[in-house]
């Protein structure tokens, strides 16, 4: 196959994507899906073999196209977060109750449960069944924008409290930024079994470095270049500098990159700190439409790279992993897409402990099941599969591809499928309590 040829297949898929959702709103239809099921059609068409070569065979292109993609995403959900996060503010902090429990409790029982499956019903080697666990544990923000907040929302500088009143989104888009990078530690973990050998032996070093060290080292970096930007797009000593008032939305970019470049080098957490460079960023005049500007330059980029992802991976689905999926594998894909997630959201949301360190949730019992089910599964798996696979071996790796990639298809279907109807039943209802009082 040439690359005219490849040029045209993406162009008529990209340009499916735009038209499909469209000509279909009313329905249950959106771009991801039609990416992934074209690109599903695509790897059935007969590749030449450097183009057949399974994930391992192109794990560098893998793991650099991932993690572009869930960096910008991260970027794009902290701008679109209207709810101020404060590090010497307990009271913000409170305001995030349910995305507390959400990481705190239901990713590592999705962790734990995925890596028990895994152990027992796959029959992998500890290590790998870790690593499935903490690869498929943290929720998609690439994916997911069907159940988030739509985006940053200009308002008067007297205005204090803003999109208080979707809980269910604001949740979802809250857990999303966080878990990406606090999923790390756990993938970590799964190396040093493989390389250092029992817990005993890095342990320790572990719990001081990996869970701690490199999250505070994140969240610090990316607060100082949020801080930073924020200053030369709003408060520079010379006008001209003031990005905010040319409208030049490449600062998010900058943004991007210079946090992600910046923890990595001091080795921290490059993801938690592109979210902490969002959240910083937003909070500086948070009234202000250069917010918009921002997330919209942002919400674009993040669209083309997560189509392109998309359509490669249902290629890579048809062509080369469904042959190594077991039975095993679908099932434990099935199990944390239908018990696994959906479980250990309840348990997050609904548990009594720790309600005045976690604040409490301002969720129904309707919202609860909606939060607790979209726990879609994506592009931030891809990457921490190959991440892994690139620093040592694991036992069944081609079995562990075909199973990340089987249940990131079927989450972006299935959750696809029911977020239109789901989401639109709770608006209803929330319009419903509102013309009640």
């Amino acid at each position: 196959m040439t690359a005219d040829f490849v040029y045209l297949l993406v162009g008529v898929a990209l340009l499916l994507a735009v038209l499909v959702p469209i000509a279909l709103s009313r329905r249950a239809v959106s771009a991801p899906m039609v990416l992934l099921v074209v690109g599903l059609l695509i790897g059935l068409l007969p590749f030449p073999e450097p183009a057949t070569g399974g994930p391992m065979a192109h794990l560098s292109f893998i793991e650099h196209l991932t993690e572009l993609t869930v960096i910008v995403a991260l970027m794009g959900v902290g701008l679109a977060l209207d709810r101020p996060l404060e590090l010497f503010r307990p009271k913000s902090w409170l305001q995030w109750g349910a995305a507390w429990r959400l990481l705190a409790i239901a990713m590592p029982l999705s962790i734990a449960g995925v890596a028990l499956l895994g152990w027992s019903l796959m029959g992998l080697a500890p290590a790998a069944a870790l690593l499935l666990g903490a690869a498929l544990a943290p929720t998609d923000p690439v994916l997911a924008s069907d159940v988030q907040v739509g985006g940053p929302t200009a308002f008067d500088d007297g205005q204090e409290e803003v999109d208080e009143e979707d809980e269910v989104r604001f949740a979802l888009t809250a857990e999303a930024g966080l878990n990406d990078g606090l999923a790390f530690p756990f993938v970590y973990a799964a190396i040093f079994l493989v390389t250092l050998g029992g817990v005993s032996d890095w342990g320790l070093r572990w719990l001081a470095w990996e869970v701690t060290g490199k999250i505070v080292i994140g969240v610090l970096v990316g607060t100082a270049v949020g801080w930073l930007l924020a200053k030369l797009a709003f408060r520079a000593p010379q006008p001209s500098l003031r990005l905010a008032e040319t409208g030049e939305p490449l600062l998010a970019l900058a943004g991007v990159l210079a946090s992600y470049g910046v923890a990595e080098v001091a080795q921290g957490y490059g993801f938690l700190a592109v979210f902490a460079c969002a959240m910083t960023l937003r909070l500086a005049e948070r009234g202000h439409e250069y917010h918009e500007h921002m997330h919209e330059s942002i919400d674009r980029l993040e669209r083309l790279l997560t189509l392109t992802v998309l359509l490669l991976l249902g290629s890579a689905l048809t062509n080369h992993l469904l042959p190594h999926l077991s039975w095993q594998g679908a099932v434990v894909g099935l199990l944390l897409v239908f018990v696994v997630r959906p479980l250990s959201g309840i348990v997050a949301l609904r548990a009594g402990w720790g309600r005045d360190r976690m604040g409490n949730c301002d969720l129904t019992p309707k919202e609860e099941l909606a939060v607790s089910w979209f726990g879609v599964r994506g592009i931030g798996s891809l990457f921490y599969l190959a991440y892994a696979a690139g620093e040592a071996e694991f036992p069944g790796i081609d079995e562990l591809w075909a199973t990340v990639g089987f249940t990131i298809a079927l989450s972006v279907l299935v959750h696809g499928i029911t977020a239109t109807p789901v989401m639109r039943r709770l608006d209803a209802r929330k319009q419903e309590r509102s013309c009640a009082r």
